[in-house]
């Protein structure tokens, strides 16, 4: 399990604070599915939420609001991965609490 939370928390590292178009904070914002004025936040709330949602209307309108192709995918980016570490912190609990009563 050490090299599944090695991966993760390389790849969390990299998309947060690595090289991108993006701000950091904004993809912190992303990660976390709070902190992001509209349209980026009901576009990383679908993201996160129910992805299969996300259509070209969203992308067409974070893009009219100023942002980037390149940011717009390095946003989505960070909300699918923050919604999955979430779940993924979430059923770890939940294994780690099944696993210590039995």
């Amino acid at each position: 399990m050490a090299n599944i939370q090695e991966a993760r928390h390389a790849l969390v590292a990299r998309i947060l604070e690595g090289e991108g178009t993006a701000t950091h904070l904004q993809r912190w914002a992303a990660f976390d599915n709070d902190g992001l004025e509209e349209p980026l936040k009901t576009l990383v709330r679908k993201v996160a939420e129910r992805a299969h949602s996300v259509n070209d209307e969203d992308i067409a309108r974070a893009q009219q609001a100023g942002v980037s192709e390149d940011q717009v995918f390095e946003l989505v980016i960070c909300a699918a991965v923050g919604q999955a570490t979430r779940q993924f912190e979430s059923a770890f609990a939940a294994l780690e609490a099944a696993t210590a009563k039995g």
